[in-house]
């Protein structure tokens, strides 16, 4: 069979996919992740399960819809009776390496880390921070809630300081089994701020066109309109905006810089060609479009929704390369490294592994791809009120965290599929949605009133009423015995 491959998984937090320049974003200043494209495969069509960090993850490490456990906010992770990949990892000989940025496993536990990995890399030394907290100005300024700082000092960075932790890891690695390296990042999750030379780097001459929401918001939920309100950006000059993007795209040059620093210390190893790498993001980022900035729970718009995913195989393995626009969930992300890694089939999952179509043997991956978010009314448990008992107006997510606190229903549980051509968007308490991407790829255009759509509307609800007949639920491996021993051996001898 050969040896297992190491395997390294960086992982971005809000990063779109069209932040890369060989994804066609000409402002972008990505030349690691371009080149680690064109080594491997650029998924251009990769997509979460869930728009914001924690159901994502969960999703991704079990290869689960956040649906299926309920895992469906940031407070609800993944507990030890649940199937989590570093731990399969662990358990079948890799030796697993991790950091302390955390949106996945239940903190509340003293060492909740220990079954998950070998290594818990830990700083010894705290991070430089930025002291000028009076960029915001004050509350009603349309910078308040805008999360943007724009240029800050050089200083000793947090995603650095792990990545020069991952790196030591790879050059004094010596032990015989293969081992993965999970790296999170913070950046390029908002506050909009980054130093030089990354915050030069950009050129706002050559930032796409900003996409506008349409007008009051007709067709779109009312979670944006009323997010887009209490934001109160309204007033932002497009120059206003370009700053705050090109910033954003600054913090993503220098996540693709951290990219470059991991593959370069695997090549000076000289185990690059043996080595699996994954890039992905958990989710994106609204960063000015349709007049909004950061993220929301219970939206699907294809900058928040559509993340990057570059994956490069052993060489070996690697027969294809360069970008596709196959659809890819990023729950296949499970299942290609159950492959790769020759785990054991633990508990049902919903991926499919992208080993076969990265080895030309396979031409299509998925047909379409889901996404689903927010809650049902009276699950005041899912509400997000920023540990307080009700969100403060101070802090930085009170629009999003009031507005999900509130006794109207502005976070009501919905569901996106898409395919190549369409989105449908079902919603528990609001209108639905349903755009035509070969028309209206920005998505400003609710079409699902128009009747030259009615039947494709139907056919795309059937779909997904049989995704969620096929993955409602999951029975467990592990068999139980229906009687006690005792009992049938009294009454059977």
């Amino acid at each position: 069979m050969g040896k297992r491959p190491n395997i390294i998984i960086i992982n971005p937090d809000q990063m779109r996919a069209d932040s890369m320049r060989h994804l066609g974003n000409n402002a972008a200043v990505t030349p690691s992740l371009d080149q680690l494209a064109k080594e491997g495969v650029s998924f251009s069509k990769a997509f979460c399960q869930n728009p914001v960090c924690t159901p994502s993850r969960c999703s991704f490490m079990s290869g689960w819809y956040p649906h299926v456990a309920g895992h469906r906010t940031m407070n609800h992770m993944m507990h030890s009776n649940e199937p989590v990949l570093l731990k399969q990892l662990k358990d079948s000989g890799y030796h697993v390496w991790m950091n302390q940025r955390n949106d996945l496993l239940p903190a509340q536990r003293p060492q909740y880390y220990k079954p998950y990995c070998d290594t818990y890399f830990k700083l010894t030394e705290k991070p430089d921070s930025v002291t000028d907290d009076d960029y915001r100005g004050e509350p009603g300024n349309p910078n308040y809630y805008s999360f943007f700082r724009g240029k800050i000092p050089e200083g000793k960075d947090i995603d650095q300081m792990w990545a020069d932790g991952a790196k030591e890891f790879i050059k004094t690695y010596d032990e015989n089994k293969p081992f993965c390296i999970f790296l999170p990042l913070m950046f390029p999750h908002p506050e909009y701020q980054v130093s030089e030379p990354w915050f030069s780097m950009i050129n706002r001459n050559k930032l796409p066109k900003r996409i506008l929401p349409p007008e009051d918001f007709k067709g779109k939920p009312k979670m944006l309109k009323e997010l887009s309100r209490l934001q109160n950006m309204s007033s932002w000059s497009e120059i206003q905006y370009d700053e705050l993007r090109a910033v954003y795209l600054g913090m993503c040059s220098k996540v693709d810089g951290i990219t470059g620093q991991i593959v370069q210390t695997l090549k000076a190893k000289g185990i690059y060609d043996d080595t699996a790498i994954f890039f992905f993001s958990d989710h994106g980022d609204y960063t000015g479009d349709y007049n909004i900035v950061e993220k929301v729970q219970n939206c699907f718009e294809d900058c928040l929704t559509n993340v990057p995913l570059i994956v490069k195989l052993p060489k070996e393995m690697q027969t294809k390369s360069g970008v596709t626009n196959e659809l890819t969930e990023l729950i296949d992300f499970y299942a290609t490294v159950e492959e790769l890694a020759r785990l054991p089939k633990s508990h049902t999952h919903f991926g499919k592994s992208l080993v076969p179509f990265l080895n030309n043997k396979e031409e299509k991956i998925r047909d379409e791809v889901f996404c689903e978010g927010g809650f049902r009314k009276g699950e005041n448990h899912c509400k997000e009120t920023g540990g307080q008992e009700k969100p403060l107006p101070t802090g930085l997510y009170y629009p999003r965290q009031f507005l999900q606190a509130s006794d109207e229903m502005f976070n009501g549980k919905a569901v996106m599929i898409r395919t190549m051509e369409g989105k449908y968007i079902r919603r528990l308490y609001e209108e639905d949605e349903f755009y035509d991407l070969k028309k209206d790829s920005i998505e400003v255009k609710n079409e699902i009133d128009n009747p030259e759509y009615k039947e494709l509307i139907m056919e795309m609800k059937e779909r997904l009423l049989t995704h969620y007949q096929d993955t409602c639920d999951v029975v467990p491996f592990k068999k139980d015995r229906r009687m006690d021993p005792v009992f049938i051996k009294t009454f059977t001898s």
